[in-house]
This record gives structure tokens, sequence and C-alpha cells, in this order.
């Protein structure tokens, strides 16, 4: 059997240490990573062999040459553009008459290859994807097969809401030469993305076969320093024998000594790589490191936790600290301190008795990933700090690009006004122009967003969940959430810390159009409305502002309505911005108290940013979010029977019940803001609402806007002549139940596949989560990893809530035993 090496990545994941070394050629214990692939190639007795080379390819060909060395015959391809995984693979494979292995450079793995390909023989296969369990499968394809192994769903790097398995593809894969045949020649085109859908759509024989073994994907910086530990943890030190280590000298753990290594008297080695031809100087302390080749190291240096390039020179006396990473050719003059969690970049010269607190491009480690539910969210200088959000900004600016224009606003707080300078200077310095609106609500700046020629835009403001927390949301061009392969774009230029320098004259400027989008909005809301209808009924209607922005902004619109209107909390006020609990239920109290004293038809209260909104009749009942999104979709329905609604998989069979009665079709999407938003904007439905007061009409915008909603919902009353108590009493009653489990990341996806596994006599849906029919789908339950909190939510609804408690007792019982496995 032949076999194909992906080898081209970039390795920007990998920077500083891969700025002059292509990722398949980074050591692992003195070995270059592709040189593990290559020796487990051959020992499964596959010989012929073709690199798939990109980046930097003569460094991979000088090494490997022509395989003679190695026990195989190499040969080389080098794309000249980057056509994806599956189109490069065509570009090497076009002719291949018999099946061929396909396997990435960036892992290590003992997989018994022999064994999968007599597998993928017995099976017949097409294709043929072998698989592993991972505890964290956010940075991996999940994939989830049927007993026989055929693969039912796979998934490419999920958020943790869509988890639903822990089995992961290796990328690995067994092929046969008919499958290219689905791949256009020279065009990008990837496997788990394009080419494997197709093979399943095509009901072609595509398994999964999980192996076991060891197997790491070198993904990330702190995916390679543990590999080390990985493999050589059961094992003492590794000396060879051209190395010169003093007697004197300790060398303890899995210790790798390469070539022609000198250790001094009374040095310490403990978990450590040092590279071939390297030096260690008297009494200094090596601590769980790797040291690349040629590196010299001077007296009574301590390096911990940290990773040093080739021919680097560390003087006396330096501290190296934890997390660091040095790339190539850099000196360290001596007594010189590098902080924890810095990066060098190749070259770099550090003067004697310097302190380096921050990396020599920009700055040093951040958390894995920056984007959550939320956009991005911290506490206001713990996580997100000035200097934070600046590279935030910069790594923004350069997605989008120079000259691009952004709309950008932020809510009254002097936190979120901190922040969002700061934020905005960052962008600025990527060239990029703003269009700045400063204090106005988060409906508004995503309406300009649709009707300017902005690239994109932000909001930021104070946390309504969280004093202490800002959260900064990003938007697209259409003034939507970003969708997560820009956000992860977006992180990938944020940890790379490689910001293009922009000249003084290619500054981004900063311009200030709040009336003129004011104006837009005004009559854009005015153009969607009949406003005969609304005119002719003359409600009244108690409108609470809860100290947000949309009170300089609504008021004119509810002018042109001919509605009474008692305002409540409308003027900002940055203290009450964030509400507790305690103070949220006691805004809907005097909601609903002044509605009645004052005969209104009914009492509206917004959220701080306008998005959401909160509704009580004018008996001033107050409804619960699913109880208020029936009566909202059973106006809807009511005037335009027959139309289609989406709601998340968590809302109530009471939606299903309404949307019967009137023909209409319900569609269900994920819980997430970002997908409610996409079916919104591609106009799979007219409506579009969820449980806690967000409510979606696409005619207008493809997103949560309580202003706009608030009109339409006094239109469709209008038309009706009715009363919200009315439609209450006509509306099913839910029973909806809810309950978080904490749950670490790394054990969501066990939980859900072992669920999966356990229930197959249910009927399941696997929309978001892992959501559980039961007794002709009368009652259900939902297990729903949480996108970045180590929790599972559980919901459940039964015709009782008595019944719906007993399936979140039984179910939680269920995932904790799971979990404790």
């Amino acid at each position: 059997m032949k076999a194909i090496i992906l080898a081209g990545g970039l390795g920007t994941r990998l920077h500083p240490l891969t700025i002059n070394t292509p990722k398949p050629m980074v050591p692992i214990a003195n070995r270059p990573l592709m040189e593990y692939v290559v020796e487990l190639l051959a020992k499964h007795g596959i010989r012929d062999i073709t690199a798939l080379l990109f980046h930097q390819p003569h460094i991979i060909k000088k090494y490997f040459g022509d395989g003679k060395y190695f026990g195989v015959k190499m040969s080389y391809i080098e794309a000249q553009e980057d056509y994806g995984t599956a189109g490069a693979v065509k570009l090497a494979a076009g002719k291949f008459k018999e099946p061929f292995l396909v396997i990435s450079a960036d892992l290590i793995t003992d997989f018994d290859l022999a064994y999968a390909i007599k597998y993928h023989k017995e099976k017949k296969s097409s294709a043929t994807i072998l698989l592993t369990r991972s505890e964290n499968p956010l940075q991996y394809g999940i994939v989830i097969t049927s007993r026989d192994g055929r693969i039912k769903r796979f998934l490419e790097k999920p958020s943790w809401s869509e988890v639903f398995s822990d089995t992961i593809n290796t990328g690995v894969y067994i092929l046969d030469p008919k499958v290219l045949d689905q791949i256009p020649d020279k065009k990008s085109f990837d496997f788990s993305h394009d080419l494997f859908p197709i093979l399943m759509e095509q009901k072609k024989k595509l398994y999964g076969l999980v192996m076991e073994g060891f197997w790491k994907d070198i993904g990330s910086l702190d995916e390679y320093v543990k590999v080390p530990s990985d493999i050589f943890r059961d094992t003492g030190p590794v000396v060879d024998n051209t190395a010169s280590v003093s007697q004197s000298a300790r060398i303890e753990g899995f210790a790798v000594i390469g070539k022609d290594v000198v250790i001094s008297d009374n040095v310490v080695i403990i978990n450590s790589v040092i590279g071939s031809n390297s030096v260690v100087g008297q009494g200094s302390i090596i601590r769980d490191s790797i040291l690349w080749d040629d590196v010299e190291i001077g007296t009574q240096v301590k390096i911990d936790k940290a990773t040093i390039g080739s021919r680097c020179k560390v003087d006396d006396g330096v501290i190296v600290d934890e997390g660091d990473i040095l790339s190539d050719d850099i000196k360290i003059g001596k007594y010189a301190v590098i902080k924890p969690r810095v990066k060098i970049w190749p070259g770099k010269i550090i003067e004697e008795n310097s302190i380096v607190s921050r990396t020599m491009v920009l700055r040093g480690r951040y958390p894995k990933t920056i984007f959550g539910p939320f956009g991005v969210t911290g506490t206001v200088n713990v996580d997100l700090t000035p200097e934070f959000v600046t590279n935030l900004g910069v790594a923004y600016g350069n997605f989008l690009g120079k000259g691009t224009h952004i709309t950008a606003s932020r809510d009254a707080h002097k936190a979120s006004r901190m922040i969002y300078r700061a934020l905005i200077s960052g962008i600025l310095s990527a060239g990029v122009n703003i269009f700045n609106l400063e204090n106005v609500p988060i409906p508004v700046t995503r309406y300009d967003l649709k009707s300017s020629k902005s690239f994109g835009g932000l909001h930021v403001r104070k946390s309504p969940f969280d004093q202490e927390v800002i959260d900064i949301k990003f938007f697209d061009e259409d003034g939507m959430n970003l969708s997560s392969t820009k956000e992860k774009k977006i992180e990938r230029l944020f940890f790379g810390e490689e910001f293009k320098k922009i000249s003084t004259s290619d500054v981004g400027e900063l311009s200030f159009p709040f009336h003129r989008v004011a104006e837009q909005y005004h009559e854009g809301v005015l153009s969607k409305l009949e406003l005969g209808s609304l005119k002719k009924k003359k409600c009244r209607v108690v409108i609470d502002y809860a100290h947000g922005a949309a009170s300089e902004i609504f008021p004119h619109i509810l002018g042109e309505l001919g509605c009474e209107v008692i305002t409540l909390n409308a003027h900002v006020d940055e203290i009450n911005i964030t509400k507790t609990k305690e103070v949220f239920d006691r805004s809907l109290k005097t909601l609903s108290q002044i509605v009645k004293s004052v005969d209104a038809s009914a009492g509206i209260m917004f959220d701080a940013g306008a998005e959401k909104l909160f509704i009580c009749d004018e008996k001033g009942n107050v409804f619960s979010g699913d109880d208020a999104l029936a009566m909202i979709i059973y106006l809807v329905l009511s005037i335009y029977p027959k139309s289609t609604i989406a709601v998340p998989v968590n809302t109530s069979l009471a939606i299903l019940k309404i949307a019967e009665e009137f023909g209409g079709k319900v569609l269900k999407t994920k819980v997430s803001f970002r997908d409610m938003m996409e079916v919104a904007s591609l106009g799979k439905a007219g409506f579009v609402g969820e449980r806690v007061g967000g409510f979606i009409f696409p005619e207008f915008q493809p997103s949560f806007d309580a202003m706009f909603a608030t009109c339409k919902i006094l239109e469709l009353l209008s038309k009706m002549d009715i009363s919200l108590s009315k439609i209450a009493s006509k509306i099913p009653k839910s029973n909806i139940l809810r309950m978080d489990i904490v749950c670490q990341s790394e054990l969501k996806g066990r939980v859900i596949r072992t669920l999966t596994e356990t229930i197959k006599e249910k009927e399941i849906e696997l929309v978001d989560g892992l959501k559980v029919y039961f007794k002709d789908k009368s009652e259900w339950i939902l297990i729903l990893p949480h996108p970045s909190n180590p929790t599972i939510e559980i919901y459940a609804e039964a015709k009782s809530s008595n019944l719906a408690q007993r399936l979140i007792d039984d179910y939680s019982k269920k995932i904790k035993k799971i979990i404790t496995l």
C-alpha cells in the first residue's frame, strides 16, 4: 500500500518555534515530528510514501532525501496553492489504482495500521477514518458510528453544545482511489467539510474504526511541550553514548540527552530534552523543558517549563521561567530574567540584567480561546485589561484588513467606556476606520451594519448578569453575531501575535455619525409597520427602558404610532445597567402595578441593550419566557397562518400545538443566538423566538430587537383587536424545568456518547446537544453541554412539573454516574 503524508501546514499555532522550521520538522525528543510518522509507516510495511509539501519544503526534502536511510521510498509534491486536504491529496494520488493511506505529519501515534488496512479491505469501504477517544473533542472532527462501524454523523470542530460524542477524527484515512473522482482538480476541497459529506449523501461505504493506542495531535504550543512526557513518562533518562555528563550532575525523570551534549558539574536536569551539540554550564538547573540543537547554557542558569530553539545562547545567571517560548538564534545576556509566558521571536538580543515581561513581538500567553457565547467576556482589569483589549482590537483589525470600516458602540458605564477606547485604539492602529456611535442600543448598531459600508461591528457593554463583567460583542457585515469560523480566525491572529505594521498615514479614521444612523433606524422601523391600524387603536402602554440608551431612540418612534406611553427608568444611568435577580423581579413587579393603575393595554420592560423584552398584560400578569414566546407565536400565526416560525430545541411543546392549530410549521434551531439569527437571515422563518425574551422579526432585521418587536406586537394586537390576557387564556401551558450539573469539559463528549449508546430504543434528536423524546413525543429531556462553562444543562418537559422533575432526577443520576466512571 502507498501512503501520502500531509506535510504542508504553516504551523502558525506553534509560532515562534515554526518561524524558521516547518511544523513537520519540529523536534520531538531530538527527532523531527514527521520522522515518527515515516517510522510508523515503515513498521507496517508501507514503504512507498509521497509527502505533500507547501511551507519551507526544502528543509523537509533535505532531511528525508529519497528515504533510503529510513527504509522507505520518498517522493515529494509541492503544492503551489492551498487546495485543502482533499484537494492536495488528489494532486498526489490522482493516478493511484489501489487503496492508499493518508496521514498527517502533525501527529504522533502507535496505531496498528496493518489492522486498520485489513479492516478497510474486509468492509470493502470507500473510505475508512481512524478514530480515537478524546476528553476535549472541540479542536477535532467528532464522529458517531453505528455498531458495525458505519459513520452516521460527524461535525468538524464543534462547540460544547454541538458535541454528540467523544470519538474524534485522527486525521488518518484509508481511501479507495475511486473517491478521488469526487474531488475537483486544483480547487480548495477538504475531507471533513466537503468529501465525506458527499460520500455519505451518495450512500457510499464510509466507516470509522476506533483505534487502541497512543495518539497526539501537535496542534498548539501547549500540546507540543507535553509530548515528551507523554512518550517517555514510564522510562528513565535516555542519554546518547556520545554525550559527556559530569559525575556530579543529576539527571532525573524521563530526560533525553542528545548527541555530543556536554553537561557540566552540579547540573540538575529533570524531565527535560537537551538537543544535540548543546552545552549546559556549571550549576544550572533545567526542569520540564525542551532545548533544541546547538543551545549554549551558561553557569547558574535556571530554566523551568520553557522551550528554547536552536542556536540560542543563554548567559550566566539567567532565569527563563514557566511557559516561555524562545525561538532560534536568541542571545540573552547575564542575569537577565524572562518572566513567565513570554514568547521571543528569532534573532532577538536581550541585554544583561534586563527583565523581559512581554513578548518581543507583542505579548505573552492568553487562554486557549477568547470567544464565548456572549462574545469576549471577562472581569474588568483582570481578564479584560486595556493591554489585552488593545491587542484584541489589533487582531480584529488585521482580520478585517486595512482600509475597511466598522460600526462600533457601547453602553454608558465608565468601565465599558474604558474598554471601548482601548479596543478602538487597537482597531485604528490596524488601519481600520470606525463609525463611532458611542452610547446606542445594540439593535441600532446591528441595523447600521445592514445599510452602511461597514465590514463588521462591535458593542461593548456591562454584563446584564454580573456587575464586574464586561461583554464585547462582535458582529459581521449583516449585523449578526460572528460565526465560529470567523471567531477562530480572529483568535489565531490574536495568539499568533504577528500583526501587520501600519504607517502613520494609514492609521484608521474615527467619525461620529450618530444622528444619521438614528434617523435611518427610525425610518427603517416605520417603513415595516402598518401605521394605520396602530394609530386607529390608540393603545396605552407602559415602557420600562431599564436605564438603557433606548430611552434616547425609541420615544421618537413611539410618537409616530399614536400610542399613549407611560415611561419608567427613561434616563441613562450607568449604575443601574446591571440588574441582580432581586432587582429584576422588583422591576417587573413595579411595571405590573403601574400597568394596572393607569389601565394600560400592556407593560413592556427592555433589557439595558434593548435586545430582550419582558411582558405583562393589562391585568398586570407577568409572563414567563415560555409563555411570552407562546403568546407572540399565537399572535404571529393568527395574522399569518401557515407560515414558518423557528424556535430553539429547548422550547416547549406548546409551540408545536399552536403551530398545528394555525397550519404553521416549526423549525428547530440550536440554542445559540448566532444560529437563530442565521435561520432568520436565510429567510427560513417569518418569526424566530427564544425562551428569554428574544424575538426576531426578519422582515426588519435578523437579530433580537426589543424596540421593533414592541412595535410589531402592538401592531398585531391592534389588527386582532384582542387583549394580551385573552391570548394568554388560549395558549397551552408548559412545564419545563432546568438543572445544571457540574461537568469538566473533557468529560462532556463521553457523557453524550454514552447516553446516546444507551438510549437507542428512544427517539432522539441531535440538533443541539442530545434530546430524547418519550410517550409519543409528549415528554422530552435535553442534555446540553454548555459552550464555555464546565457544566451540562438539563431541560425537561412533561405534563406536570412533578413528571418533568422525575425525568431530570433520572438523567442527572445517569450523568453523574458517567462522570465518575
